[in-house]
This record gives structure tokens, sequence and C-alpha cells, in this order.
């Protein structure tokens, strides 16, 4: 199946360029790359023709912001016909080799996920091959992990325009989990056969907090987790998970010491606390941008 990769971005040339020259080489003539640009339109459309000129097939388009909303809006440009849906950030990158070792594993499947890894290693290890989808390990994939067909996309609707970074709500993060754990409940079909690629089967990515301040760092964390807590307060968890998921964000810090610290464990517990009330107490309510 011919591959159908969307990129949300605000126009960030430089990680841009990156992962156009990492994965322009690996596609074929029926793959098509959609680059939805929520700012700096002309300068992606400049970036875009240069890897047009060697044979990349790359349509730009824009959209109101929201990562969510861009996602849609370039599923929805996409041509005719049924294909394999990725959505690389603009901070995604391709190793050689990637693009036809995801072709060969996620042959025939109708919705999966593949290893993303940063500096410091994987984000999240996926289960093994074979583990059906639940709403317990549906936290393992991110957006630019998921693999999925485009006619399942649109029957579960897409992503909600209103979870993710730069939505126009305090919910800015989650939105992969809501779908599939919309998917799951529409599709148990899927979710029993959801396929999880090797850990071999990777794309490389960079840490959440990577060039940000310590302000900035714990004002994003917030906005996640507050995103994350409204996914978990839409969806049938169970009242002791709950105070669980929401308490341990106090130990966040401890637990991610390569890219944080013990004090930032107060704003996840304080955006999963608002995420799970479905109120936002004051402050910035949107993630750091870049």
């Amino acid at each position: 199946m011919s591959l159908g990769l969307v990129v949300s971005t605000l126009g960030r040339a430089e990680p841009l360029e990156r992962l156009l020259r990492s994965l322009a080489p690996q596609l074929r003539a029926d793959d098509r790359v959609v680059i939805v640009a929520q700012d700096r339109v002309e300068e992606v459309e400049a970036l875009a023709d240069r890897y047009r000129g060697a044979g990349t097939v790359i349509d730009v388009t824009t959209s109101e912001r929201g990562a969510s909303r861009g996602r849609n809006a370039g599923v929805a440009a996409l041509p005719p016909g049924d294909r394999l849906l990725h959505f690389p950030n603009d901070t995604t990158w391709f190793p050689d080799g990637s693009v036809d070792a995801i072709r060969r594993a996620a042959d025939g499947i109708a919705v999966g996920a593949l290893t993303v890894a940063d500096e410091h290693g994987p984000k999240f290890r996926l289960p093994p091959a074979g583990t059906p989808l639940d709403r317990w390990n549906a936290w393992s994939v991110i957006e630019m992990g998921l693999l999925i067909r485009r006619s399942v996309f649109d029957e579960v609707g897409g992503f909600d325009p209103d979870l993710g970074t730069g939505a126009p709500s305090p919910w800015q993060a989650g939105e992969a989990t809501d779908l599939l754990l919309r998917l799951a409940a529409l599709r148990p079909d899927l979710a029993a056969g959801f396929h999880w690629l090797p850990p071999d089967v990777a794309v490389g990515g960079v840490s959440d907090p990577q060039g940000l301040s310590t302000a900035e760092r714990r004002r994003k964390l917030r906005a996640y987790g507050r995103g994350m807590g409204r996914v978990v307060a839409r969806h049938p968890y169970p009242w002791w998970w709950r105070f669980a998921f929401v308490s341990g964000g106090l130990a966040f810090g401890l637990r991610h010491r390569s890219t944080n610290t013990p004090g930032d464990g107060w704003p996840v517990f304080l955006g999963r606390s608002e995420g799970i009330l479905g109120r936002a107490f004051g402050g910035p309510t949107t993630a750091v941008t870049r």
C-alpha cells in the first residue's frame, strides 16, 4: 500500500528540511507527502519546491492552528483512495532504510504503531507483537508512531481538534490516545489485531524539553498533563486508576531524570488534575511553540 505522510508545522524550516532530506530518497512514486503549514507558508512552499524538483510528490496546504487540525486537514488533502497514513512531526527524521522497513513490517495492516527514538532512546517501549490494543497500552502510541489506513482513520473520525498541541483549548496532548480509545470502542476487531512493529523499525525524534528554559518546560508539562487528564476523564478508566494517574504526576521528574528535574512533578500533577476536572486554574493554557 502506498504511504500518506502528513506533517503539521508552524514552518520551522531547519528541522523540516532535515525531515524531507531523510525522507525523499526513500519514497516511491505513489507515496504522497502533505505539509500543513500553519505559519510561514511561503517558506515552506519554497522548501517543498526544492524536493519536488528531485521527484518527491509534496503538497502544501494550510489550516487553522493546532496539530490535530493540521493532521486532519492534511489527510483531507490527499488524493482519493486508501493508503497507509503516518504523522511525523516536523522534527522527525527517517534513518536510511526505515521507510522500506515500515512498508515491509506494516504490509496489509489496518492500524499499528512503531517506535520513536530520541537522543535518550525509545520514547516508549511498545508491547510485543500479538498484544491487543487496550486502554492501558494505548498510552504507548504517540502521534509520530501511529500507522493507520485512511479508511479506518476516516471511520473513527480523525483526531479530535480540541486535543493536542496548539488546540483552541487547554487540552494540549493526548490526541493519539483518544483516537485509539475511540477506535477500540468502535472496532474491537481492529484493537484485537493491532500491529505492534518490532523495535528495530523506528524513526528519529527529539526529546520534548529540547531547547526550552525551565519555565517553558514546566509550562509545556502542565499543558500536556491537562490534555492527558482530559482523555482519562473522557474514557472508562476506574476511579482508583484516575487517582493513581494524577498523584503519580508528582514523581514525573524522578522517573524522567535524563530530561527533567524533581520539581517538574508539580506542573504535571497540576495539569493532570485540571484535565480530570475539566477546568484550567489560570496561567497560559497552550503548550510552548517554537
